[in-house]
């Protein structure tokens, strides 16, 4: 039911992660095509602008104002008429203003088909706006209330300007309205007129793909198009979305982070409690073993007089006592692991040759088995080193002790000195340690599973008792990996 139940948990973690990155790509992708829309806009904009910006800086030179319909009546009109005698141009543009006394609402009636001969000579200028605004007026009078508009028409604009367009100042008012948007990009204008290219210019060569977009002002005579081609726009839009990018990056590492750190967490706390139930089981096991022991030497004490057999009696009591010191021992290496993590556990170090102490623990260990050799070997006869020989042996100890319950029935203990270290490697030709068991056996209370059996005694604190000792003596130690051998190599420096 627990295996069951962490399988949801892991798959629900998987498939919140998984949508969380499906959301934030589909949020940046519509917000990227947003933005894009947003450029496409602000370039079509911008090319309005620009060319709307062109005709009135055009209308401001060439415009001329006839005050009442009838221009014979004012000869200061009619002079400024004749100026333009010797002027050359292409099309005549009207713009009639009517403003209504009634309400002050101001009609514009506009007009640019008439067209004046291509040389103004002398008066014929005024002869033609006479025949312009017999053009106009027929137009008028179909409109309704026509007499009245004809009446009150207050003013006559005429704009007379070239066919072509000057495409140099057009692209200076388009690169003006580009750097107010901040749009950087290759562009290519092109004029058309009955479909044909009459005028072109560009800021730089065009990619072989690129956008296109057309000119909507009303200022451009029927048959005229203003086509503008530009490129590259996904570095610009890239750029202009890239806060919401990095609000949604920051967003989903925040939510996997938190969601994998839960994970890890689930995972350490089903690792503890496993370990936990290991360790209850085993000091269960322990401790069982000397208590049952003991009470077994006590009952056969109480079985017989003690006083008529005292050397049977000293022997129960030999057996009691040395189990009362197996128990005090296994609590005092309790005791020893919760200090381990604190400054609470202070060496007293002693200046010491490593090698004969070294030495004397193997042998020590050897007269205590006869099922397996311990081998000793160094390539140097003396180091003095500062250590506490009471933990640094307990270290030791525990290496060879491990090696003699898991390890083969060679056990090769070796002190080697090196260039800038020392070091000390305990070797079996035992079983070699899974790989994915090298990380952990130095944790605390880990034990490698082996169900629950409890053939090989102990609590899973040696190692890790080994590995704190030898880091407080400022040294390191490692398994070494190795295909038929287990090696523990303890490196303090020389």
């Amino acid at each position: 039911m627990k295996q069951q139940r962490s399988s949801w948990v892991l798959y629900t973690i998987i498939a919140t992660i998984a949508i969380t990155i499906a959301v934030q790509v589909y949020w940046n992708y519509k917000n990227y095509q947003v933005n894009k829309q947003q450029f496409i806009n602000q370039v079509q904009i911008s090319l309005d602008n620009a060319v709307e910006a062109y005709y009135v800086a055009i209308a401001k030179n060439d415009r001329m104002m006839f005050i009442t319909m009838d221009t014979s009546t004012n000869t200061d009109d009619i002079e400024s008429i004749k100026r333009l005698k010797n002027a050359s141009f292409d099309s005549i543009f009207l713009k009639i203003e009517h403003r209504m006394k009634t309400d002050s609402n101001t009609v514009i009636i506009e007009n640019s088909q008439p067209r004046f001969p291509s040389n103004i000579q002398n008066d014929s200028l005024l002869t033609a706006t006479h025949s312009y605004k017999k053009y106009a007026v027929p137009q008028l009078l179909r409109k309704k209330d026509s007499i009245r508009m004809l009446q009150e028409i207050s003013s006559l604009y005429i704009s007379i300007t070239e066919d072509s367009l000057d495409f140099k100042k057009l692209k200076t008012f388009l690169d003006i309205e580009f750097d107010r948007k901040q749009i950087a990009v290759p562009y290519h204008l092109k004029q058309y007129v009955n479909s044909a290219v009459v005028n072109e210019i560009s800021n730089t060569k065009l990619p072989s793909r690129f956008l296109k977009t057309n000119a909507k002002s009303a200022y451009l005579k029927p048959g005229e198009t203003l086509e503008l081609h530009y490129a590259n726009i996904s570095k610009t839009v890239w750029k202009r979305s890239l806060f919401g990018i990095l609000l949604s990056t920051l967003l989903s590492l925040a939510i996997i982070s938190s969601l994998v750190y839960l994970l890890r967490v689930i995972r350490q706390q089903k690792q503890l409690a496993e370990i936990k139930n290991d360790l209850i089981s085993n000091i269960t096991h322990e401790f069982k073993t000397p208590i049952t022991t003991i009470s077994t030497a006590l009952e056969a004490i109480q079985h017989f007089d003690a006083l008529k057999d005292p050397e049977k009696a000293q022997k129960y009591l030999d057996i009691s006592d040395k189990q009362l010191k197996k128990l005090h021992l296994m609590v005092e290496k309790l005791l020893e692991t919760a200090t381990l993590d604190s400054e609470n556990l202070m060496l007293k170090k002693e200046t010491i040759d490593i090698v004969n102490f070294t030495q004397n623990i193997t042998e020590k260990q050897q007269a205590l088995t006869t099922e397996k050799t311990i081998e000793f070997r160094s390539n140097i006869e003396s180091q003095l080193l500062d250590l506490d020989p009471f933990h640094f042996e307990n270290a030791i100890t525990n290496l060879i002790d491990n090696a003699l319950k898991y390890g083969g029935s060679e056990i090769k203990v070796n002190v080697k000195k090196t260039v800038k270290s020392i070091e000390i490697t305990v070797a079996d030709n035992g079983d070699s340690i899974d790989k994915s068991q090298r990380e952990k056996i130095f944790d605390k209370f880990y034990r490698i599973p082996k169900g629950n059996t409890h053939d090989v005694k102990g609590f899973g604190i040696g190692l890790y008792y080994t590995k704190k000792i030898i880091e407080k003596h400022n040294g390191t130690i490692q398994l070494v990996s190795d295909t038929t051998l287990t090696i523990f190599k303890i490196t303090l420096l020389g």
